[in-house]
């Protein structure tokens, strides 16, 4: 996720807040999300691997029952986490493609170019170098698990260099971890779909057309969109195609424009606030008065109508996943076992294919792309960015971790030990591509390189 929270506190502070600010400072720092996903990864390979470790899997295949009435569903934990939990994640991710298509780094034919080639080429080469590999084996469904980039991740090892990176390196990489979304939830869509009920998802089709019904008519209550997406959720789950794809789509539903012309806030606001001098605050934390009370709810509901629906989401749901749902997931997926068969598992096809895929394809495929759009005058480099820079960015983007591990759960499932394999692939691929990115890039800053310089 691209965003952290911020907050800042006037007056006399009370004993929560010195409790909490300690998180606070934490929460607000660049790298918070790395960390925590380091962590979870770090618990679940030590659990996965201690005394405790049959307590690690009994709890993952502990059957959990949610719903009401006839909506019931009895589903082990380990797909609550990777079908429900990590809904939350791609509806956000779904946000993001669409603020990015609109109003961001994609909204315009030339800012797009050189992200998507990049992105194309950033999928397209690891899943030849992994199929290349394991065609006609056991592992040749898992084609598609070096084709993801963990922007979280990426862009966190990114903030270690600090203000050196140029900033359009940071849209740049954004932008392609974007595109390279778009392109893995298709994939997910397309390739990793299990037998299709047409009843179910012909009931979650028409739910989606009454989401976008709704947009159309100017429904912007969050409650709507809720009840309506967890209605489309369940549809999808049900009808085979894989529900995180429900979660994209319902994104793509939520209105994305605010409810009153941006001329229009400064002279409202401009008023309430001449409202609020004429009656007067009183001083200290007293309770307002209910002239006061209405003018400040005025104030609210006005700036609620000045940012979109879109906007207010995401932002709502950002620090939800960097701090809850993706250290969930990596403690739940990446509780490999790390015995003596380690050695074997790098001699496996399918690790071999995901570390080439990942680290070299991911270079390869996003360097060289880049280098085609800007050869052929589609694109231009991101300015003040140099050809060795865009270099780390592709060796980054073999940073594969979260939507790896998901995509893997897909492409072998009920097969632990081809999961295990694919996850010490995308464990190691990720920690090489991660270290090797951050000393390309820091060695491209401390040269200084001509930014038409041809890589």
């Amino acid at each position: 996720m691209t965003g952290q929270a911020t907050t800042e506190h006037h007056g006399p502070r009370a004993p929560i807040d010195r409790i909490i600010r300690p998180f606070q400072v934490f929460a607000n720092n660049k790298l918070a999300g790395a960390i925590l996903l380091l962590v979870a990864t770090g618990a679940a390979l030590v659990w996965a691997n201690s005394s405790w470790a049959r307590s690690y899997h009994a709890l993952l295949k502990m059957t959990v029952t949610g719903g009401v009435g006839p909506f019931v569903l009895s589903k082990p934990l380990l797909l609550w986490i990777n079908d429900g939990l990590m809904g939350v994640f791609f509806f956000v991710v779904g946000l993001e493609i669409k603020r990015e298509l609109l109003a961001g780094e994609l909204s315009t034919l030339r800012q797009a170019t050189l992200p998507i080639a990049a992105a194309v080429g950033g999928m397209v080469i690891p899943a030849l170098l992994y199929h290349s590999l394991n065609r006609g084996g056991p592992g040749a469904s898992g084609w598609g698990i070096p084709m993801a980039t963990d922007i979280a991740f990426a862009l966190g090892i990114l903030a270690l260099l600090g203000d050196r990176v140029p900033l359009t390196l940071k849209v740049f990489l954004t932008a392609v971890a974007i595109a390279d979304d778009i392109g893995a939830i298709l994939v997910i869509a397309m390739f990793y779909t299990e037998s299709i009920s047409l009843v179910s998802l012909a009931v979650g089709g028409v739910l989606f057309f009454v989401s976008i019904a709704a947009n159309a008519s100017g429904v912007r209550n969050s409650v709507v969109y809720f009840l309506l997406g967890t209605a489309v959720w369940l549809a999808f789950l049900k009808s085979g195609v894989h529900a995180t794809v429900a979660a994209v789509l319902m994104a793509m539903t939520i209105p994305a424009r605010t409810h009153v012309r941006k001329e229009e806030v400064v002279d409202r606001l401009s008023a309430l606030l001449e409202s609020l001098r004429d009656v007067g605050l009183a001083s200290g934390h007293r309770m307002l008065t209910l002239k006061q009370q209405h003018i400040v709810h005025g104030m609210e509901r006005l700036l609620e109508d000045a940012s979109a629906p879109l906007q207010r989401l995401e932002h709502a749901l950002v620090a939800l996943v960097t701090f809850i749902v993706l250290p969930v997931f990596a403690l739940a997926n990446a509780g490999v076992i790390l015995g003596g068969d380690l050695v074997e598992s790098y001699r496996n096809p399918v690790c071999l294919g995901i570390i080439i895929g990942l680290f070299a394809g991911k270079q390869l495929g996003i360097l060289g792309f880049s280098w085609l759009a800007v050869r052929t005058g589609l694109a231009a480099l991101p300015e003040g960015a140099t050809w060795r820079q865009v270099h780390g960015v592709g060796v980054l983007g073999g940073i594969g971790f979260t939507m790896s591990l998901f995509v893997a759960s897909l492409a072998f499932p009920g097969a632990a030990g081809q999961q295990d394999v694919a996850k010490v692939g995308i464990l190691s691929a990720s920690l090489v591509s991660g270290l090797v990115g951050v000393l390309l890039l820091r060695s491209g800053l401390d040269v200084k390189t001509a930014p038409r310089e041809e890589p």
